[in-house]
């Protein structure tokens, strides 16, 4: 389904009727959309898993309809996560469908949502991905399309540092294509197909609430992040994973805890291979290409150990954290504590 994880089907969804299956999580990442890069974060699957799985654990607790249906670990028995006995790096879930959204190479207005929608049942995966923002952090796309004033802040261009928000704001944008576009709201319902656009954001809001309370229980800001969801007989629920350092972006003493530290290093380290692939994006704009990956002329470069092992230490030690809502984790994985971890990252 994704670059950095893989699903099983048990029960394929029908017209009619929703399936059985299971994520499965691996230690590939991916930065820009470029998809899965040349080497891998050791035990970052798990940690996502453990998040994403806390969260709708949580979701449930607040009676928020989800797809989620316990953990596992290397394709043994569906477990609460309170039963688990080691951090699992499998999620069992329910499928809907997903509905082939066909491209006439027409730019991003090529797209046919329509034949997505006719070809939905009973039951389907919104087309859509619902991003909901607490701050504007260093790196954030809202600072190219949005101005500070638009936003209730009183600056008059953006501040080298993050900026909390007075208020959260939910935005949308489209998650089949092969690149993201953010989108208004009338476009954003049109799009959505039955699921109404509303409850897509009153989900969004409530599970941005959810994140943000056990984030501060363990010592994160809660900066921003994004649901996907189904539809199914009438009822919108929260799909996919949430409330991870990939879907989310989290803060700890004003440093990045999430993906983002690898997109800066890029940034940083590798501006050819991060221009290269704006490039890419601008040609395939122009062309009415979909897939802009074979237009970029650089392969992105593998990290060195010394990064992956400090991410990798960073990905377990927050996922601890965040699952249970204490600073000091509660022993899922051999990692340093938050704060140590967090420092760690600090210096690259």
């Amino acid at each position: 389904m994704t670059s950095v994880k893989q699903f099983s089907v048990a029960e394929p969804a029908t017209e009619t009727t929703v399936g059985r299956g299971r994520f499965e999580f691996t230690d590939a990442y991916s930065v820009f959309d470029w998809g899965q890069m040349p080497d891998a974060i050791p035990g970052k699957g798990a940690a996502l898993c453990l998040a994403g799985a806390a969260t709708f654990e949580l979701l449930e607790s607040a009676d928020v309809p989800t797809h989620y249906r316990g953990v596992a670990r290397d394709g043994g028995p569906v477990r609460s996560l309170s039963d688990a006995p080691a951090p699992p790096d499998e999620m069992a879930i329910e499928l809907v469908a997903v509905p082939e959204l066909p491209y006439t190479g027409d730019g991003p207005n090529g797209y046919d949502y329509d034949a997505f929608h006719d070809d939905a049942g009973d039951n389907y995966l919104v087309p859509l991905e619902v991003v909901f923002r607490n701050a504007v952090p260093v790196g954030s796309s809202l600072r190219d399309r949005r101005e500070p004033a638009d936003l209730g802040l009183d600056h008059a261009e953006w501040p080298d540092e993050p900026v909390d928000l007075p208020e959260p704001v939910v935005e949308f944008s489209t998650k089949f294509e092969e690149r993201d576009r953010y989108l208004d709201r009338a476009a954003a319902d049109r799009l959505a197909g039955r699921a109404s656009v509303d409850r897509l954001a009153e989900l969004a809001r409530t599970v941005e609430a959810v994140v943000t309370e056990r984030a501060a229980a363990a010592g994160l800001d809660h900066q921003d992040g994004k649901i996907e969801c189904y539809w199914a007989d009438g009822e919108v629920g929260v799909a996919d994973v949430a409330g991870t350092f990939d879907e989310n972006r989290f803060a700890h003493d004003g440093q990045q805890v999430s993906k983002e530290v690898v997109r800066q290093f890029y940034r940083r380290e590798h501006p050819e291979w991060v221009d290269a692939v704006a490039d890419a994006k601008a040609r395939a704009d122009a062309e009415a290409v979909a897939d802009w990956r074979p237009l970029c002329d650089h392969e992105p470069p593998a990290l060195p150990a010394s990064v992956v092992d400090r991410v990798a230490d960073l990905y377990a030690a927050g996922a601890d954290a965040y699952a249970a809502g204490d600073p000091a984790g509660d022993g899922w994985f051999d990692a340093p504590p938050l704060s140590e971890a967090v420092g760690a990252v600090r210096e690259l």
